[in-house]
């Protein structure tokens, strides 16, 4: 790990050497591509060096406490000897969290999906709460939220969802996500007081490109058809919605929520690219469960993740067995502490595989 952080530390003195030469400065794209190289690499030079000055010191403490004889001087060499030893350890810690392999789709956009499971009109409900807590969270960060299909109760509940999430980082904080998120609480219409238990599938994919699937016309068919439900004078007038049909995986897309055919035949295109890339991920990711199984799952949507009790107040994350007695503020938004820990847990379950 060292020899490569010293070959590191060479190539980045030589982009900050190159980003000053007048052949570089004058080539916008070269100067961009060093300057984005440079900042990345920005962070892990930063650690290293400071983690061998962290080395001298420490070399330093066990010389003077080897050599020294005053009483009081060794003492301090002790201490000092402590303090240096635990931040060197404390870098060398951070360094191989920063040379972890980067997810290449943290960056990206996400397709969130919301399905209500089992429990009916209570499992709707649910769902319709569950995207009201991501829209809370997407506020939040400024990201922006927009429907791409909704499918509803009648009495305010959602039996399904899907949107787009749009803002730098959206993927990279709510991957984790993805699964069976399970509600315990007393229905409205319960007389008895009984405690019914409702379930809600989330799935969260990032949003795809054309350059990362490929698609074959010939493995598509396209339908239009007039829109139907709410959305005003246009609907059951004018030919706009659009159904695909992927043949290979019996993937049907539906999307009427845009005013023209053509707009929202792109939004049918864009969902099914991102469906089929999220079925890719999941795939490589269940091959990897093969040779190591990840505590923190971010595709298996049968997984039960999550469960939001209401009777004690509490939510509780089944993978890293966290509990936090505040339901009111956590589905009003507030994911940042359990979206943390996942995140931290994640990173220890890597770390360990590079010892």
């Amino acid at each position: 790990m060292f020899e490569h952080l010293k070959g590191m530390l060479v190539h980045y003195e030589e982009l900050m050497a190159g980003l000053s030469d007048p052949a570089v400065t004058g080539d916008q794209s070269r100067f961009c591509s060093m300057m984005k190289e440079q900042a990345e690499l920005k962070p892990l030079v930063e650690a290293y060096l400071a983690y061998r000055k962290a080395e001298r010191d420490e070399e330093e403490a066990k010389l003077l406490l080897e050599t020294e004889r005053e009483e009081e001087l060794r003492t301090l060499a002790k201490e000092e000897l402590a303090d240096t030893r635990e931040r060197r350890e404390k870098l060398e810690q951070r360094i191989r969290f920063l040379l972890l392999p980067k997810d290449p789709n943290d960056e990206k956009n996400i397709v969130l999906e919301i399905r209500a499971g089992a429990g009916g009109d209570e499992a709707a409900l649910f769902a319709a709460e569950l995207f009201r807590m991501y829209q809370h969270y997407a506020d939040a960060h400024h990201w922006s939220v927009d429907i791409d299909s909704l499918s509803e109760n009648g009495i305010g509940g959602f039996k399904e969802v899907i949107a787009t999430i749009s803002g730098k980082g959206a993927y990279s904080r709510l991957k984790y996500e993805s699964g069976v998120h399970r509600v315990q609480r007393v229905p409205e219409t319960e007389s008895g007081g009984r405690i019914h238990t409702s379930t809600a599938s989330v799935a969260v994919m990032p949003e795809a490109e054309e350059v990362d699937v490929k698609l074959d016309m010939k493995d598509i068919r396209i339908d239009v058809m007039r829109a139907s439900g709410n959305g005003g004078q246009c609907v059951n007038t004018t030919d706009s919605a659009v159904r695909l049909t992927h043949y290979p995986t019996g993937i049907v897309i539906y999307s009427q929520t845009e005013k023209s055919q053509l707009q929202n035949k792109e939004k049918a295109f864009r969902l099914l690219r991102s469906k089929l890339y999220g079925m890719e991920l999941l795939r490589k990711q269940e091959e990897e469960a093969e040779t190591r199984r990840s505590q923190i799952g971010t595709g298996d949507r049968s997984e039960k993740i999550r469960t939001y009790n209401f009777p004690q107040g509490r939510v509780t994350e089944h993978r890293i067995k966290l509990t936090l007695y505040k339901i009111d503020q956590i589905l009003n938004g507030e994911l940042d502490e359990i979206l943390d820990a996942l995140i931290a847990a994640d990173q220890a379950e890597k770390l360990s595989h590079m010892e």
